[in-house]
């Protein structure tokens, strides 16, 4: 039985090349709930087909796949996911980093009660997580967003 007390968010922003072959733009739409889709390769549902208000992350989620003007795809993913779908995830990540055009942060995996994400770094046609720490915080609203003006 799945439990929201295991939930985590995945997030996604990366750029396909426009040379992405059919197959995998159609895998993509699939476990985006798109429209053109097909299943495949061993995955029993989508992944990412989830829209409206999330359940325990707050905000909203999300799955698109948009054309750029020939130059590509712009891939944005914004779901709660459960540990159920790791080896999913283990699978389509990768290969997700194997195919990117985007060279660095492409994402991040959070725990729902924790602060911090696990940051998805692509380079060199594969995708590292990062484990993120911090020796203090940020004490006041007005220190978060730096002021580069000053």
């Amino acid at each position: 039985m799945l439990t929201v007390a295991d939930i985590y968010e995945l997030q996604l922003a990366l750029h396909l090349p426009g040379s992405a072959p059919p197959e995998d733009l159609s895998l993509l739409r699939w476990h985006l709930g798109l429209e053109g889709g097909r299943q495949g390769d061993g995955y029993e549902y989508p992944l990412w087909e989830a829209r409206g208000a999330a359940l325990r992350i707050g905000g909203a989620l999300v799955g698109e796949l948009h054309s750029s003007d020939g130059a590509g795809y712009a891939l944005t993913v914004r779901q709660e996911t459960h540990p159920d779908d790791f080896d999913d995830l283990r699978r389509i990540v990768p290969w997700l980093g194997a195919r990117t055009t985007t060279v660095g942060t492409v994402g991040y995996l959070r725990f729902h009660e924790e602060h911090l994400p696990d940051v998805l770094i692509a380079e060199s046609g594969a995708v590292r997580r990062e484990v993120l720490r911090v020796d203090k915080a940020v004490g006041t609203a007005d220190q978060v967003i730096p002021d580069f003006y000053a």
